[in-house]
């Protein structure tokens, strides 16, 4: 006989509020503590199984699964287990006993054990389920589990990634409360501030035409608080984006979110880095050491992301110089061009890659922008002028344009040894940053590079603002951030300022973000001017920001911590909506609920609001 298996479960006895009413013990908490005892279960039937006569049943509750065991012996609970189907909520009293040798689950807490069932009650029947739940394996579409999420949370996967999620955000709390830190709430109407994503929108009904906004972050609350005197505060806080989705972004989201007084951006990052220590250790018992650092520009120039993968030891080479006189327009335009950008990236043994692969590879990069993927296969580095001799010295079509020299000092730059292939990015810098980034990542995960579990990093000192398409200045974090220099230095040279901020990086994913921020009137006022906010609009949008500046601010920085994504790291799930319990789909769409959803016209009335004709068309089409 065979029964389900489970991960043993994160819930302790001492977490469970276990006598009730209705039961004595959560079924995944049944030990060999409890052997001989006669106890009181109740849960969900995850699998039925009629074995000749002897009907098992394991029975699911959020601390784990217990198998059941039902004989003709007892005629009214045999009968009740006979009837019964997955899913059906039972109430079972019966002796714990051992299992026969043999049949231990090692895999499960009550693994060693079983309830030989004597009384049974159905508490609630039900309907078979739209998709399987006790099928690890299942494959069925996303939007049907979420269309039935509180069914697909009902699987042991979805159980055990809510109770850690939980209890991760407990231990947060406590680190932070030890560390004299205070839990303060702050608004979610709002008004609409220019930080960098769409804001979603709630009309006002006392006073139509007017709007609140839901907060991206509660950034400029956070530092309000740090003028009150409240100078560590901490929020779990709900946030709203209006951007396009993936993997790892959702149109309402949850931020730790962490704001001090009066210490400098080390402090601040000490603080922080502890607090994912302790989180690691008390969680999953893993010892993370000290968090490296690394410049934006370091991170740019070796690994062409600002969210470096570190578990994969490969590296970008500039090679522009290189390649100004080559007769090869597709590397010497990006080349001389001071925007541009050409880097190779040796693959250590990737000459084996097949031709199949490599055109694969080039359709990755194009999803990024890039218009191809030249390489070079270092068959015999020894052997450079061979050519295109596909039996040894380099091999590609790229070679024919370049001197022998060039590719002489390209495979001395790059190190490349024989077996390897080395991939080219060029075009715009931000193409090739994109595209090559990507795919070193991808090509690290796929020839199983990773040299370690985990990998997490600082990345500091990035620029103050980025360039826009028109040419414009904008923030690269929010424009609060606080430059490095004086007001003077900024004005006089913006496209050079660095701001005094610093990224959490796990495994190539940014797990939170923060600064120190601007505490006087000047800094601030010339930072606007520099993004082209004149003092009009400025008053409009920050008043009550700018007037708190001029009573004394002190000096102050925080962080933020995107909480769905560092516990999907945690849990090894691929997505944040695996560890939110009710999630929107890729299209910002909720199946369960049906929202978003056309809402009647007296409520539109009210709020002063008319919707243009086509707009009413579309409201009439069904959720996808």
């Amino acid at each position: 006989m065979t029964d389900s298996t489970m991960k043993p479960s994160t819930i302790t006895q001492k977490d469970l509020a276990v006598h009730s009413g209705y039961r004595d013990e959560y079924c995944g908490a049944v030990t060999e503590d409890l052997l001989e005892q006669t106890i009181t279960i109740v849960g969900w039937i995850h699998r039925r199984r009629d074995h000749g006569g002897v009907i098992f049943l394991d029975m699911r509750d959020r601390a784990g699964i217990l198998q059941v065991v039902v004989d003709p012996d007892t005629p009214e609970a045999f009968a009740t287990a006979d009837a019964a189907r997955p899913e059906y909520v039972l109430k079972i009293t019966g002796r714990v006993r051992r299992r026969y040798e043999g049949t231990e689950n090692k895999n499960m807490t009550s693994g060693q054990v079983e309830l030989l069932g004597k009384e049974i009650e159905v508490l609630a029947k039900s309907e078979t389920p739209p998709f399987p739940l006790n099928d690890e394996n299942m494959t069925v579409s996303e939007d049907l589990r979420l269309k039935y999420r509180y069914l697909d949370m009902r699987r042991p996967e979805m159980q055990e990634r809510m109770v850690f999620r939980a209890k991760a955000t407990s231990a947060i709390r406590r680190y932070l409360d030890d560390h004299g830190f205070l839990d303060v709430e702050t608004p979610i109407l709002t008004r609409a501030t220019p930080e960098g994503a769409r804001d979603y929108l709630v009309p006002s009904r006392t006073r139509p035409g007017n709007f609140f906004a839901l907060p991206q972050s509660p950034q400029l609350f956070k530092q309000l608080l740090m003028v009150s005197g409240f100078d560590r505060y901490y929020q779990i806080a709900k946030c709203f984006r209006d951007e396009d989705l993936r993997a790892d972004r959702q149109p309402e989201f949850t931020q730790v979110d962490i704001e001090t007084s009066f210490l400098n951006e080390e402090e601040i990052m000490n603080i922080n880095e502890g607090l994912i220590k302790n989180l690691f250790k008390t969680m999953m018992d893993v010892e993370l050491a000290d968090f490296p650092r690394m410049t934006y520009a370091e991170a740019m120039r070796d690994y062409a992301s600002d969210k470096p993968d570190l578990r994969i030891p490969l590296k970008l080479i500039d090679v522009a110089d290189l390649m100004k006189d080559v007769d090869f327009k597709v590397f010497a335009g990006p080349a001389n061009d001071p925007k541009g950008r050409v880097a190779a990236l040796r693959i250590p043994n990737g000459a084996s890659l097949s031709r199949k692969q490599i055109d694969e590879y080039t359709k990755f990069v194009g999803i990024y922008g890039a218009r191809g993927l030249a390489y070079i296969k270092v068959n015999d580095a020894s052997n450079i002028n061979n050519g295109v001799d596909k039996e040894s010295g380099l091999q590609s079509p790229i070679i024919k344009n370049m001197t022998d020299d060039v590719l002489a000092r390209l495979v001395e730059r790059t190190e490349a040894e024989d077996g390897d292939i080395i991939f080219f990015g060029a075009d715009k810098a931000s193409i090739v940053n994109d595209a090559m980034g990507a795919l070193r990542q991808k090509i690290g995960l796929d020839m199983d590079m990773t040299t370690c579990e985990w990998a997490p990093l600082w990345v500091t000192d990035f620029p103050m603002f980025e360039e826009t398409d028109d040419g414009q200045w904008t923030s690269m974090h929010h424009p609060f951030t606080k430059p490095k220099g004086s007001v003077e230095e900024l004005k006089n040279n913006p496209e050079s300022a660095l701001s005094i901020a610093y990224d959490m990086v796990l495994n190539g994913t940014e797990i939170g973000g923060g600064s120190l921020r601007i505490n006087t009137l000047e800094m601030q006022q010339a930072v606007f001017e520099a993004l082209g906010i004149d003092a009009i609009e400025a008053e409009e949008k920050f008043s009550f920001l700018l007037d708190a500046l001029k009573f004394g601010a002190p000096p102050h920085g925080g962080l933020a911590f995107g909480l769905d994504r560092l516990i999907m790291l945690m849990v090894g799930a691929s997505s944040i909506r695996d560890v939110i319990a009710f999630p929107k789909t890729k299209t910002a769409e909720d199946p369960l609920t049906q929202a978003p959803a056309p809402v009647e016209g007296k409520q539109l009335r009210d709020l002063g609001i008319r919707l243009r004709e086509k707009a009413q068309a579309d409201t009439t089409k069904p959720a996808q």
